[in-house]
């Protein structure tokens, strides 16, 4: 059985908050700030005017347009979930860990 609404969205606001708070530290090398950076470097002006209204987001900016890219087919399903940029631009993620708690693991950049 799929989970619930209401706990894809605890966990959801729980990856979105820990993705953000991440950001920048030394433990973060290769999960947002990795993603951040990359696609910054990789992504043209158009991209970022069409979907963050300017032609050079701010890294937080990046962070806040995150959308959640995960399928709900069964219940393990909420033991990460998966993030990316709007519009089908990448083939990037981030990925969300989470342990038998509920709390954030681990967050990684993935294809």
């Amino acid at each position: 059985m799929p989970p619930d609404n209401a706990e894809i969205q605890t966990r959801t606001n729980a990856a979105l908050k820990a993705i953000k708070a991440a950001y920048g530290t030394a433990d973060d090398e290769f999960g947002a700030t990795l993603f951040v950076s990359h696609h910054l470097e990789e992504l043209a002006a158009p991209y970022w005017e069409k979907h963050l209204q300017t032609a050079k987001p701010a890294p937080e900016q990046i962070l806040d347009a995150l959308v959640l890219q995960s399928d709900f087919d069964e219940e393990e399903d909420l033991d990460s979930l998966d993030f990316t940029l709007p519009g089908e631009v990448t083939n990037y993620v981030l990925c969300v860990s989470f342990d038998e708690d509920g709390a954030v693991e681990a967050i990684s950049m993935e294809s």
